[in-house]
């Protein structure tokens, strides 16, 4: 395989934006994703809908999520493809797909990375495992956007695993959707269904620890999407651990499911259309850089002066040992940054870090790691490492002014001015 500028390892929201951007800077680019399609935890685990960060600055409402992931929205509004803010990952698939190829963005999907390749403090090459067996994939840079840190951590760069206390993560949750339902009459049974599921918890009916039934309605007639499995006290980065939390999971649907259709709620006719291809994971591993957002930058609404990104939305933390969810929500006007020293792990000078598994704590994890966050942290990432191939420099030796500029000048919103 010949070699790269840059290869990003993960096809998610993160990963796309990311090699989009380093194309865009005129890098030659690779993406390796361990599935069939482009879309991360939005196609492989049927994370939907998208939650929204916006903020009202000069009386205006202002998306904090804009540049690239505001051209994907767009695109799937035109295919007809988002009703609020839920959306079809199939249309999703095909659009990140064309985005990528027009960008001349190299794919290789079906690839599992398990090595890394250091000299010193530069990555030389990544190791995946294919179906024709180890493929070696050289490149200049990486970034880093499994969501898991996965690059970081086989490169042996300092990473975190959950809350700092015990170091266990937020509950993994698989997805899944009903079809043939009266979604109507269901979302007008949807608070009395609640109270009844309720009192069922506190008598012990469930083996799911979740406070509440959560569903959506989706673009489809008659499809009501649901996330509200919870599966606690396993590790994300585990397989036998993640093995069985797929186990318990889907057991848990069918109880879930089961218990809905006692009650008169729409569901009389209806069935398990479909489980999502994978769990979904909140939090895993986070990488340790060279400098970790805290949950308290984020309640100050901190403006850091290497701004790349911005966020307000809530502190979500879904308890990692059972029951109950802690939020804590931004006024209407307030938002906090996103530093690109949170980006640069420690013991590489070739690679940087997008997505859910930056520097941070526990609680600042539980807001930004949203899809469109985590899609302009992708293309803050992506336009640096760009910048760094243009100019030979490591990624802690670029010009962040530089990058800032590129940044707006793409229609991105960063949370400071430029001056």
């Amino acid at each position: 395989m010949k070699k790269y500028d840059v290869v990003v390892v993960g096809g998610g929201f993160a990963g796309v934006a990311a090699a989009l951007a380093a194309a865009r800077e005129g890098a030659a680019v690779l993406i390796v994703e361990k599935g069939n399609c482009l879309g991360g935890v939005a196609v492989h685990a049927l994370v939907n809908p998208f939650m929204t960060t916006s903020a009202k600055i000069n009386g205006e409402r202002t998306s904090l999520a804009a540049g690239l992931f505001k051209t994907i929205h767009k695109k799937l509004e035109e295919r007809n493809a988002v009703s609020g803010i839920s959306f079809l990952e199939e249309e999703l698939k095909f659009i990140l797909n064309e985005m990528v190829c027009d960008a001349n963005v190299d794919l290789l999907f079906h690839a599992y990375i398990f090595n890394v390749q250091k000299d010193g403090g530069s990555i030389q090459s990544i190791s995946v495992a294919t179906k024709s067996g180890v493929v070696e994939i050289t490149a200049d840079y990486f970034i880093d956007a499994t969501g898991d840190a996965q690059v970081a951590y086989l490169a042996d760069c300092p990473t975190v695993l959950g809350r700092e206390s015990d170091h266990l993560c937020q509950p993994m949750t698989l997805c899944f959707r009903l079809g043939n339902v009266d979604v109507e009459k269901f979302m007008a049974s949807y608070g009395k269904l609640n109270t009844a599921y309720k009192q069922a918890l506190e008598k012990g009916a469930f083996i799911n620890p979740r406070e509440n039934i959560l569903a959506f309605k989706t673009p489809i007639p008659n499809v009501i999407h649901f996330n509200t499995t919870r599966v606690v006290k396993m590790d994300p980065t585990s397989p036998e651990q993640v093995t069985k939390a797929e186990i318990i999971a889907r057991k848990q649907v069918y109880e879930i499911y089961e218990f809905m259709k006692q009650h008169d709620c729409g569901l009389e006719n209806s069935y398990v259309m479909m489980t999502a291809a994978e769990i979904g994971v909140r939090e895993s591993r986070m990488i340790v850089g060279d400098y970790v957002l805290t949950e308290q930058d984020c309640k100050a609404c901190t403006k850091f002066d290497d701004s790349i990104a911005a966020c307000n939305y809530d502190i979500d933390i879904h308890n990692p040992e059972g029951t109950g969810t802690s939020i804590y929500s931004f006024s209407e006007t307030e938002f906090y940054t996103i530093p690109y020293r949170s980006l640069i792990p420690q013991k590489v000078n070739n690679m940087l870090v997008a997505g859910r598994c930056i520097s941070s704590d526990h609680g600042a994890q539980a807001s930004y790691r949203i899809m469109p966050t985590v899609c302009t942290i992708g293309e803050a990432a992506g336009t640096a490492i760009g910048l760094a191939v243009k100019n030979q420099c490591g990624v802690r030796d670029i010009d962040v002014k530089q990058l800032q500029r590129t940044l707006k000048d793409n229609a991105a919103f960063i949370g400071i001015d430029i001056r």
